[in-house]
């Protein structure tokens, strides 16, 4: 799409999309804009309700959408995501979203974010009919009081933009989303946006003693990749280190997965999450310095797969019982959390990951659990969360939890093998790796990355976490 910042003219011609808040001036509103009689009955601004009247004369057709009272920036995003998910008829080559009193600047943000969204489709390898949309070829008009309304629709037509790539690294199969192809995807991102690609293969892992990242990957022929991807600003004065889970496939390794394993494409949701955050920093020339890590590995079954327990070593230099190889996604995390504070020494560490079941038992698929030592960086991935609809709650750290954890044989486990607190014991693991570092945080988003919703028939990539990452980093 392209956007354009316009005053509406006479002669202007196509879709005018205009969202009303359900009050009770709607019935005015409406009469005022299109000087026709459109009653409350026939629309009153209703959550989830529409309206449409074609006026032929003028070449136009107006959708009222329906936020609601008090609509939350997700609500508005998803009301315009529908439209070009499941009314792409209703669009040709001119669209005008039209803004009338009481919305605010957030709202248009999400309104173009929404419609950018919701072009998306998941028939990545369907054979094409000739009668898909051209969304490139659609002219986007903006009709808004906002004197920075170009900035403002522009920076949600970016964040989509980092959004639907994180939809298509999730959603794509795991034959194509290798690790390979996530350091692919990565090295390309850093040159069309401006940041530094570094990636270690096998030889360079080994000579650099990431051995827990290299005993989950063994057992693949797909070559494990160590992302590393610095973003630097003349402006910043923070600097703030990521990591991201990058379990391209797991079958769980010889403690297999006994169900659900179709859906373990899913399980790099994490690396997504940074991957697509470290494009929309970039994007947005964000004034704060990023150092992202992104371990990628597929864990595979074959007979050099580590096995229950091996006790293996780690960057950090403690050594790990494997108790289950099924929790894998720590083990590369573990070496990505040691490896960052080591070497770049950010201020403040996040990690984001598919990591337990636990986390979905605990909030279901609304919410991602939050685990962290920093009562201020807490808050404000909170207060972040909330304003644009990516919920995280916190869970504790207290240290009684950490026996769990504890080994004879090594210096900790990495499953404690027993049906309670598994999100908590799991954040444990990943703490005892941090080296101490006072301002860490990790975001258990095994419920959020991925599942169910109005937009696909199956389940599906949700981006969670790209556009609170950017939240968050406005912040600090």
């Amino acid at each position: 799409m392209k956007i354009k910042i316009v005053k509406i003219e006479k002669d202007f011609k196509g879709l005018v999309i205009i969202p009303f808040l359900e009050n009770d001036r709607t019935e005015e509103n409406a009469i005022k804009f299109l000087d026709k009689m459109v009653t409350k009955s026939l629309f009153a601004g209703k959550k989830d309700t529409q309206f449409i009247l074609e006026d032929k004369i003028s070449e136009r057709v107006y959708l009222l959408i329906g936020l609601g009272k008090n609509p939350e920036y997700k609500t508005i995003k998803t009301a315009f995501r529908r439209l070009t998910a499941k009314q792409a008829d209703l669009f040709g080559d001119n669209i005008l979203i039209s803004f009338l009193e009481g919305l605010d600047e957030t709202a248009l943000e999400a309104a173009v974010s929404g419609l950018l969204l919701g072009t998306y489709r998941l028939g990545h390898y369907k054979q094409k009919t000739g009668e898909e949309k051209d969304w490139g070829k659609v002219n986007l008009y903006i009709d808004v009081e906002f004197s920075n309304a170009e900035a403002l629709a522009i920076k949600g037509f970016k964040i989509a933009n980092a959004q639907l790539e994180a939809f298509s690294l999730v959603d794509l199969p795991p034959n194509k989303v290798t690790p390979e192809y996530l350091a692919e995807w990565a090295k390309k991102a850093g040159k069309e946006f401006g940041f530094n690609v570094k990636v270690l293969g096998r030889k360079k892992a080994e000579k650099e003693g990431l051995k827990a990242f290299l005993a989950v990957g063994q057992g693949s022929l797909k070559e494990p990749q160590f992302i590393i991807m610095k973003y630097r600003s003349e402006k910043a004065e923070k600097h703030i280190g990521l990591v991201g889970k990058g379990i391209t496939f797991d079958t769980g390794g010889l403690n297999i997965k006994t169900a659900g394993m179709v859906h373990m494409k899913c399980d790099m949701g994490g690396a997504a999450t940074v991957l697509g955050a470290m494009q929309l920093a970039a994007d947005l020339q964000l004034p704060v310095n990023i150092t992202a890590i992104v371990p990628c590995v597929e864990n595979a079954v074959d007979g050099l797969s580590f096995v229950p327990s091996d006790v293996i070593g780690s960057y950090s230099g403690k050594t790990i019982e494997i108790i289950d190889t099924d929790a894998e996604g720590r083990l590369i995390l573990a070496d990505g959390l040691s490896y960052l504070i080591k070497n770049f020494k950010p201020d403040s560490v996040l990690d984001f990951a598919t990591l337990t079941g636990s986390a979905v038992g605990t909030f279901g698929y609304e919410c991602a659990a939050l685990f962290s030592n920093d009562t201020v960086l807490s808050q404000k991935l909170q207060d972040s969360g909330m304003s644009i609809g990516e919920k995280v709650w916190p869970l504790p750290l207290w240290d009684v939890y950490k026996s769990e954890m504890d080994s004879e044989i090594a210096d900790i486990k990495n499953f404690h093998g027993k049906p309670f607190a598994g999100a908590i014991t799991a954040a444990k693991f990943l703490e005892v790796f941090t080296e101490s570092h006072t301002s860490w945080a990790h975001l258990d988003i095994a419920g959020t990355a991925f599942g169910d919703s109005e937009f696909a028939k199956t389940k599906h990539a949700t981006a969670f976490g790209v556009h609170l990452l950017i939240k968050l980093l406005e912040k600090i």
